[in-house]
């Protein structure tokens, strides 16, 4: 059995854990709720650049653009893998790591050519026989439009190159601050949007200015618009998964707290208990000395 000292001690590991639990979940959820409204108000501009770019593929088949172009034959695939650069927020990591793995399974590993955001992923799928051929680095203030500029520059680059023949996202989408969605989302090439009863395959579109001119201006917006977008959906989930890993914790120490404060109270009255049982034992014996 614990001593009182030991308890005391316990109890105050616990508060000091609680207390920084507490600031981590009160930080986290300053940056949740600006990460969330960044999310929330970028998705309606990209789901329309996602309609119109899939809308135009689908009845553009006089059109040729390189981005447009499928592969007859896939040998090679990139991959951007969103992680965190570090932990203490639930299976946020563990969920999206193992959505890749399960993806990449189907490919060797000289056949991935993997770009990484986070450390935390690029860390384990370097142990795995997966290394990441770029990293890149994103603060917790949540991503710029210079990183999405980059990150969709290589990852257009290595597929006009023919470096890869398809190109590919995987990311915790964010649904709310307990549910996050592991996605595989492909890139590269541009893919066309499902169609119902079949009448945008009839559409003709007219073209101002020239239709190579406008996909070649469309085409690479659409490109860093879906990267962005993930970054976003990626930083919104993690720190929304954050908050809720401390919002737990602090639970969690608070109901350590009063455990041990329980053990703490029995183990002093089990203390006193014993030291009347050896006062009035010894004042027995001296009145049978006596």
């Amino acid at each position: 059995m614990a001593t009182l000292r030991q308890i005391r001690q316990r109890i105050r590991i616990a508060r000091n854990i609680q207390q920084i639990t507490r600031a981590m979940k009160m930080i986290a959820a300053a940056r949740f709720k600006r990460a969330q409204d960044r999310v929330i108000a970028a998705r309606p501009y990209s789901e329309r650049m996602q309609t119109l770019i899939g809308t135009l593929a689908l009845a553009s088949g006089a059109l040729d653009d390189p981005l447009l172009r499928p592969r007859e034959t896939v040998r090679r695939v990139g991959v951007l893998l969103i992680t965190a650069d570090r932990g203490l927020c639930g299976s946020y990591n563990t969920n999206v790591i193992r959505r890749c793995l399960d993806y990449l399974q189907q490919f060797e590993p000289e056949q991935v050519k993997l770009l990484t955001v986070g450390k935390k992923g690029a860390q384990f799928l370097a142990r795995r026989g997966y290394p990441s051929v770029k990293h890149y680095s994103i603060p917790l203030s949540g991503p710029t439009i210079a990183h999405a500029q980059e990150i969709a520059s290589d990852a257009r680059q290595m597929f006009l190159s023919e470096e890869v023949d398809e190109f590919y996202l995987i990311f915790n989408r964010f649904r709310s601050a307990l549910v996050q969605i592991p996605t595989v989302q492909r890139l590269l090439p541009i893919e066309r949007v499902e169609v119902q009863d079949g009448r945008l395959e009839h559409l003709d579109f007219i073209f101002e200015p020239s239709s190579e001119h406008l996909l070649g201006r469309l085409l690479p917006r659409y490109v860093f618009n879906m990267v962005y977008q993930a970054l976003l959906e990626a930083t919104a989930s993690e720190h929304g998964a954050r908050m809720t890993a401390m919002s737990a914790a602090t639970d969690n120490a608070g109901r350590m707290i009063s455990t041990l404060t329980l053990n703490l109270n029995r183990a002093r009255q089990a203390a006193i208990t014993k030291e009347i049982l050896e006062v009035v034992s010894g004042a027995e014996a001296l009145k049978e000395a006596t």
